[in-house]
């Protein structure tokens, strides 16, 4: 069991169990350009990543670049698809309304994205206005600048933190920001392989549902 002073949740595959649908949605967009992409290659190489990051992740492996118009392009597909099937992740609503400490979340999504895909879910109300996007420091994760501006943000020092991260860069970041991690393995983007290698990263502790975080927490 585990008692931070400060609880920093990631978004996509943690708070909303989006990593899905938003990997169906800009796959779709990739292959209308023409890319022979798998349908697990989103999932494998660019979760936790932020746009820039991902599409250059993207562009190295298909010896592609994409064109000015494609992030829009992509960014409206996945809005579209969220907007009819976009799921909180079960039980985080009760986690948020029970947990005693302070909370926030930091993601490697755009604060309009945020706003929009937390509203989607009644989560957004829950969590503002300590919602934090990696377009608010230098580097996104896996460097740890997101992490470490939340919990400044927050008044808090890393060192009694606690990060929830669902990805191999999420997890990555809030080691190297010196806080301790759950690694979540609930999203629907999970393979039977991610809390393996969570922990190989780092997490102190791993959670299949947020049933269990609650017990890490003591909550």
């Amino acid at each position: 069991m585990f008692a931070p002073s400060l609880v920093i949740f990631d978004c996509d595959g943690v708070l909303i169990d989006s990593e899905h649908l938003a990997s169906i949605a800009e796959t779709r967009v990739f292959r209308r350009y023409g890319l022979d992409m798998a349908d697990d290659f989103i999932v494998n190489h660019c979760v936790g990543l932020n746009w820039a990051s991902g599409l250059a992740v993207v562009e190295k492996h298909f010896q592609w670049t994409a064109p000015p118009e494609f992030v829009a392009m992509a960014e409206e597909e996945t809005h579209r698809v969220f907007e009819t099937e976009l799921k909180a992740i079960t039980g985080i609503a009760e986690l948020l309304d029970c947990l005693p400490m302070p909370r926030c979340v930091a993601s490697s999504s755009a604060p309009d994205r945020l706003r929009r895909t937390l509203s989607l879910v009644g989560l957004h109300d829950r969590l503002a206005p300590h919602i934090f996007s990696a377009t608010m420091v230098a580097n996104g994760k896996p460097a740890p600048d997101l992490f470490l501006y939340a919990a400044h943000e927050m008044g808090y020092e890393p060192g009694s933190s606690l990060v929830i991260e669902d990805s191999v860069a999420g997890v990555t970041a809030a080691k190297a920001a010196g806080m301790q991690v759950i690694g979540f393995t609930g999203g629907s983007h999970a393979k039977p392989d991610l809390g393996p290698r969570l922990t190989a990263l780092g997490a102190d502790a791993i959670a299949a549902d947020m049933q269990k975080v609650a017990i890490i927490l003591g909550v």
